[in-house]
C-alpha cells in the first residue's frame, strides 16, 4: 500500500524569523579581532558611500539596514508609473560591496543604540559593538499630524510605496473604464498630487504623459486624455527651492502638458475621495480617485532614539543637528548624514537654530556626507582631523516630462531640451551597477520610441499558505 506524503506547511519557514521571533540577547563577534569597528545604520546613499570609502581603510566595517538593497530613489516616481522595474533601481547591498573584505553587511532593523557601552542592538536580539557609528536611515513621509490620511494619500519613499501607487494609479483607470456612471468616471480619472517639490513636479509630469500619450489608444470606453490630473503646492510657486525663473518655466511646461498646478493652496482635510482646499479664504472640495503625497518629511524614529540616548537636540521635522563635522555635540564618535542630519553650518538664510538654512535632503548632499564622514574616521586613527564639512553644491535638477526640465548650476541655468539631457545624463551616471545603468538606459530607449511604459503592472498582495509534500511536490 502506496504511502502518500503528508504536505509540509512552510507557513513559518517563509516568514520572517529576524522580526517575529527574537533570540536572547547575543553579540556579534568582530571578523578581524582587534581592528577598529565602524558600523553603518542604513544602506542609502549616506551609508553605503561611507562603507564603499572605507573600503580600503584599516577598520572593520558593518553596514546594517532592513533591506537587503540599495534603492536609487530619484528614480522611484518611474516605478510608480510603469516606466520601470523595481529591479532596475535596486542593487543589491552585498553585490556592490563584495569586493571590499573588511565590510560585511547585516540585514536587520536597529531598536537602540548604547553610546556608553558603544554598541547598537538590532530587533532580533543581536548587539553589535563599535567606536565609530553613522548613522544614515533617512526620513519618511510627513502628513502634518494627519496620519490617517496616510491610507488614502500613499507617499513615495520604498519600493513598497512605489507599487502601491502604481497599483492605484492604473487600477483607476481601469475601473473608470468599467462603469457607466459619469461621475464615478470622472471621478475616477482625476487625479491629484499633494506637493509641488520636485517629487511631486516628476509625479505630475510623467502621470499627464501616462493620461495623454501612453494609454490614449488602450482603452473603448473612457478617453485618458480627460484626465483631471492637479499639483497642490502651499507656497506661492512650483520648486521653491529653484530660482523664480526655473520655477515659472516648471510651471508652465506642467500646464502645457495639461497639469492644473494649484499654488498657494492647503489640502485641509482628505475624507475618502473627497478632497478639501483652502486657497486664502477660500474653501472648497473636489472628488479625487487617487491622491498622492510628495509634501514633507520626518524622522522615522531614529532621531529620537538618537536624541534619548545621547542628548542631541533636534529640528521641528526631527532632524538631528550636527555639530561642524557632521557628528554629535555630546558623542564625537557617533555621526549623523543625508536626510537626517540637520547641517545649518554653511549657506544663508534664517530658517535655523545657527542662522543659516540647513542644506536640503538630496541624494548630492549625502553621498558627501558619507564620504566626508569616513575620511574623517581615517584621519582620526591616525591623530589627524579634516577642517569642517562644506558641501560643494553642483546644481539641482528636476524632471517634467518629454524634453522639459529645469537645471541649476552653479554657471547656468537649464531648461527644455538640453536640461532634458542633462537631468538623463546625470542619473544614469549615479545609478549604482553597469547592470542597472545598461537596463534603465534600454528601457528610456524603448519607452522614448514607443511612448509605451514597459512595467504597468497591478500587483496586490497576495499571502497564501504554501503547501510542498515530502516529495516536493507542489
Amino acid at each position: 500500500m502506496q504511502t502518500v506524503p503528508r504536505p509540509l506547511d512552510l507557513t513559518a519557514m517563509v516568514s520572517d524569523p529576524v522580526l517575529e521571533n527574537p533570540s536572547p540577547t547575543t553579540e556579534v563577534p568582530p571578523v578581524t579581532p582587534g581592528k577598529p569597528q565602524v558600523v553603518i545604520i542604513g544602506g542609502g546613499f549616506g551609508g553605503l558611500y561611507a562603507a564603499q570609502q572605507l573600503g580600503r581603510a584599516d577598520v572593520e566595517v558593518t553596514l546594517i539596514d532592513k533591506r537587503n538593497f540599495h534603492l536609487f530613489q530619484p528614480l522611484l516616481y518611474q516605478v510608480a508609473m510603469g516606466g520601470l522595474s523595481p529591479g532596475d533601481i535596486a542593487s543589491p547591498l552585498r553585490g556592490v560591496l563584495s569586493a571590499q573584505k573588511n565590510t560585511r553587511v547585516l540585514m536587520g532593523e536597529v531598536t537602540d543604540v548604547d553610546p556608553e557601552q558603544q554598541r547598537v542592538s538590532l530587533k532580533d536580539g543581536r548587539t553589535i559593538p563599535y567606536d565609530s557609528l553613522i548613522v544614515a536611515t533617512g526620513m519618511s513621509h510627513f502628513y502634518f499630524g494627519r496620519d490617517d490620511w496616510a491610507d488614502v494619500a500613499p507617499g513615495l519613499k520604498t519600493v513598497e510605496d512605489a507599487l502601491e501607487m502604481r497599483r492605484r494609479i492604473f487600477a483607476a483607470f481601469e475601473k473608470a473604464e468599467n462603469t457607466t456612471d459619469p461621475e464615478l468616471k470622472k471621478s475616477l480619472l482625476t487625479f491629484v498630487i499633494v506637493g509641488g517639490g520636485p517629487t511631486g513636479v516628476e509625479l505630475a509630469g510623467s502621470l499627464a504623459e501616462l493620461a495623454h500619450h501612453t494609454l490614449r489608444n488602450d482603452f473603448r470606453h473612457i478617453d485618458t486624455t480627460a484626465s483631471r490630473i492637479l499639483l497642490i503646492e502651499g507656497m506661492d510657486r512650483v520648486l521653491p527651492p529653484f530660482p523664480p525663473e526655473l520655477s515659472a518655466r516648471a510651471h508652465a511646461d506642467l500646464e502645457n502638458l495639461g497639469v492644473e498646478v494649484l499654488t498657494k493652496s492647503l489640502v485641509t482635510d482628505i475624507q475618502g475621495h473627497q478632497i478639501t482646499l483652502k486657497q486664502g479664504d477660500e474653501v472648497s472640495t473636489l472628488q479625487a480617485g487617487t491622491v498622492l503625497w510628495a509634501a514633507g518629511v520626518r524622522d522615522p524614529g531614529m532621531g529620537g532614539l538618537l536624541a534619548d540616548r545621547t542628548g542631541a537636540e533636534r529640528d521641528r521635522s526631527g532632524r538631528v543637528i550636527v555639530s561642524h563635522d557632521l557628528s554629535l555635540p555630546t558623542h564625537p564618535n557617533i555621526f549623523v548624514v543625508g536626510d537626517l542630519a540637520h547641517f545649518a553650518h554653511q549657506g544663508g538664510g534664517a530658517a535655523s537654530p545657527e542662522g543659516n538654512r540647513p542644506l536640503p535632503g538630496v541624494a548630492p548632499v549625502a553621498m558627501q556626507e558619507g564620504k566626508y564622514v569616513a575620511r574623517l574616521i581615517q584621519k582620526r586613527l591616525q591623530n589627524e582631523t579634516l577642517p569642517a564639512f562644506k558641501y560643494k553644491d553642483s546644481g539641482s535638477l528636476a524632471v517634467i516630462g518629454r524634453h522639459a526640465a529645469v537645471v541649476n548650476l552653479p554657471w547656468a541655468k537649464l531648461t527644455g531640451f538640453p536640461a532634458w539631457f542633462v537631468w538623463l545624463f546625470v542619473h544614469i551616471f549615479y545609478l549604482i551597477e553597469f547592470d542597472n545603468k545598461l537596463m534603465v538606459m534600454t528601457q528610456w530607449a524603448a519607452n522614448y520610441m514607443t511612448r509605451k511604459q514597459g512595467s504597468r503592472l497591478i500587483t496586490e498582495k497576495v499571502v497564501e499558505k504554501v503547501e510542498v509534500t515530502a516529495e516536493g511536490d507542489r
